[in-house]
C-alpha cells in the first residue's frame, strides 16, 4: 500500500509534466510541423527521466537494463526526428529560396515601396551607412557600417523614424552572425503582446498551487504531512509567510524597477515545490527592451531585493539561535552550502562542532529564500541570471553559457538522485525558460562596469550558496561534528 506522501509526490510530478508539456506544446504550435517535430524531440529526450522519477516516487526502483532500455528508445527517437527535422528545414529553404527568386514581389510584408524610400532616408554616413537591404519576416534587414557610437545612433534614427512613420515600425540595432552592427525594422504588431485571459487564469492556479507547497514546505520543516494533518495548518502559516515574504520582495523588486524604466511585466507565474515551497516565479516582458542596461537593471532588482531579505534573516536566524531553539538539525547540513556554512561558523562559532545544532526558524526560511534566489540567478535562458548575463555579454555568449549551464544542471542533477532539486528545476528550464530574451531595441552598447560588478558578485553569490563545501574544508572550518 503507498503512503500519502509518495503518491502526492507521484501526482505533482505527473502534473507538473502536463503542464510542462502542454505549455510547450502551445509554443511550438504556431511554427507547425517544424515546431511539433522540435517540441516531439525535447518529449523524447526527456521521457525516460521523468519515468524514471515518477516510479522512483513510488518506491518503484527501474533496473539498470530497463533504464538504458529507454535511453536508448529515447536517443533513437531523437536522432529520427532530428533527420526528419533537419530534411524539413532543407525543403523549407529551398521553397522560401524559390518564393523570393520567382515571386519576389507578391510578399506579406506591410511595408510598401514608398514607406521603404522614406525609412531609408534616416539613414546617413554620420549615422549609418547603408550597403544591402534584405527584407525580412514583414520588415526589413538593413546591412551597412556604423559611423558613430551606438546608443546616440539608435536615438538618432528612432526619432527619424518616429517623426515620418509614427509608432507603426520598431527599430533595432544589432549584432549579426558576423559580428557587424545590423539595423532590423519590423512593424508593431511584433510587439511582446499582454497576457491572455488564459494566461491570466493558469497564473492564479499556479499561485493557489504555490501557496499549497509552501504549506506543506513548512509542514514537513515542522515534522508532519500537512495534507495528512489539514488542522495543524496554523503551525505551517508562520514559516509559509517567510517564504512568501522573500518571493513577494523579489518580484516586487522586478515591477518597482520596470516601472521607473516605463516596462510592462506580466503577471508573476509561480512555480509550485514540493521540496523547498516554490521554484520563484516566471515574469514575462509585455513592452520592448530599450537597451541592455534596462534589461539588467529589472533582471538584477528582483534577486537582489530577494537576496538581501534572505541574508538578512539568516543572519537575524543565527543570532537568535540558542539551545532550546524550534528546529535542531545535523551540523553536517550546514555543508550543503559554502555560503551558508561558512555564515553559521562565524556567528555560532565552537557550537558548529557538535552533531546537532538548534537553530531558529528564521535561519532555515532564509536558507529557503536564498536557494531559490540562487536557482534563479542560474546563467540559463530568461532566468534571472540568463538576463544578466546577456545584459553583460551580449547574447552570443550568453546564448553559449546557457547551454553550458543547463547540460552541467541536468548531469548534477541526474548523478545526485538523493537531492533532485537540481533536476527538476533543469527540466522545466529546459521546456520553459531555456531560450534567450529577445533582442532589446539596441543590443550593441554594453552595460557599464559598476553593473557588470553588481552583476558578477549575483553570480557568485548563486555558487556560494549552491556549491557544498568539501569535507576537508569543513574539517578545516570546523564544520559538522
Amino acid at each position: 500500500m503507498l503512503n500519502s506522501s509518495r503518491t502526492s509526490t507521484f501526482v505533482a510530478i505527473l502534473i507538473i509534466a502536463l503542464v510542462i508539456l502542454i505549455w510547450g506544446y502551445n509554443r511550438s504550435r504556431p511554427f507547425g510541423k517544424l515546431g511539433m517535430i522540435s517540441w516531439l524531440q525535447s518529449v523524447a529526450l526527456v521521457t525516460p527521466w521523468l519515468i524514471f522519477f515518477a516510479f522512483l516516487s513510488l518506491g518503484i526502483y527501474l533496473n539498470i537494463v530497463v533504464t538504458l532500455l529507454l535511453l536508448i528508445i529515447s536517443i533513437i527517437a531523437y536522432i529520427i526526428l532530428g533527420k526528419n527535422l533537419r530534411n524539413l528545414g532543407k525543403e523549407a529553404s529551398l521553397v522560401e529560396a524559390k518564393i523570393n527568386e520567382n515571386e519576389e514581389r507578391e510578399t506579406t510584408l506591410t511595408i510598401t515601396e514608398t514607406e521603404l524610400q522614406t525609412i531609408k532616408s534616416i539613414f546617413g554616413i554620420d549615422t549609418f551607412f547603408v550597403t544591402e537591404t534584405i527584407a525580412y519576416q514583414e520588415g526589413f534587414i538593413f546591412k551597412g557600417n556604423l559611423r558613430g557610437e551606438a546608443e546616440k545612433v539608435h536615438n538618432q534614427l528612432s526619432e527619424k523614424l518616429k517623426k515620418l512613420v509614427g509608432e507603426k515600425y520598431r527599430l533595432f540595432l544589432v549584432e549579426s552572425g558576423e559580428g557587424k552592427p545590423t539595423v532590423i525594422l519590423l512593424p508593431n504588431s511584433k510587439d511582446p503582446q499582454p497576457t491572455t485571459p488564459a494566461q491570466k487564469n493558469l497564473a492564479l492556479v499556479l499561485l493557489v498551487a504555490t501557496l499549497a507547497t509552501s504549506l506543506e514546505t513548512a509542514g514537513l520543516l515542522l515534522g508532519f504531512d500537512l495534507f495528512n494533518n489539514l488542522g495543524r495548518y496554523s503551525e505551517a502559516i508562520p514559516i509559509s509567510l517567510g517564504l512568501w515574504l522573500i518571493l513577494g520582495m523579489h518580484e516586487l523588486g522586478h515591477f518597482l524597477v520596470a516601472k521607473t524604466h516605463q516596462i510592462r511585466l506580466s503577471l508573476p507565474f509561480f512555480l509550485p515545490s514540493w521540496q523547498i515551497g516554490s521554484f520563484g516565479a516566471i515574469t514575462r516582458f509585455e513592452s520592448l527592451i530599450p537597451n541592455r542596461r534596462v534589461l539588467f537593471d529589472i533582471a538584477f532588482a528582483g534577486p537582489a531585493a530577494g537576496g538581501l531579505i534572505s541574508l538578512l534573516l539568516i543572519i537575524i536566524g543565527l543570532f537568535l539561535s540558542v539551545e532550546g531553539s524550534l528546529f535542531q538539525i545535523p551540523s553536517q547540513f550546514f555543508q550543503g552550502s559554502f555560503l551558508v556554512g561558512t555564515l553559521a561558523k562565524l556567528i555560532l562559532g565552537p557550537v558548529m562542532t557538535q552533531e546537532v545544532i538548534d537553530v531558529h526558524p528564521l535561519t532555515l526560511i532564509g536558507w529557503l529564500g536564498l536557494v531559490i534566489t540562487a536557482l534563479n540567478l542560474l546563467p540559463v535562458g530568461q532566468l534571472d541570471g540568463g538576463r544578466i548575463v546577456q545584459a553583460i555579454y551580449g547574447r552570443k555568449i550568453a546564448g553559449r553559457i546557457s547551454t553550458t549551464t543547463l547540460i552541467i544542471l541536468i548531469v548534477v542533477g541526474i548523478i545526485n538522485p538523493t537531492n533532485p532539486i537540481l533536476l527538476y528545476w533543469g527540466i522545466l528550464i529546459l521546456f520553459l525558460q531555456r531560450e534567450l530574451e529577445r533582442p532589446s531595441l539596441n543590443e550593441i552598447s554594453e552595460v557599464d562596469d559598476t553593473r557588470a560588478v553588481l552583476g558578477l558578485l549575483a553570480l557568485l553569490l548563486m555558487l556560494a550558496t549552491l556549491i557544498p563545501l568539501s569535507p576537508s574544508l569543513a574539517g578545516r572550518l570546523g564544520i559538522g561534528g
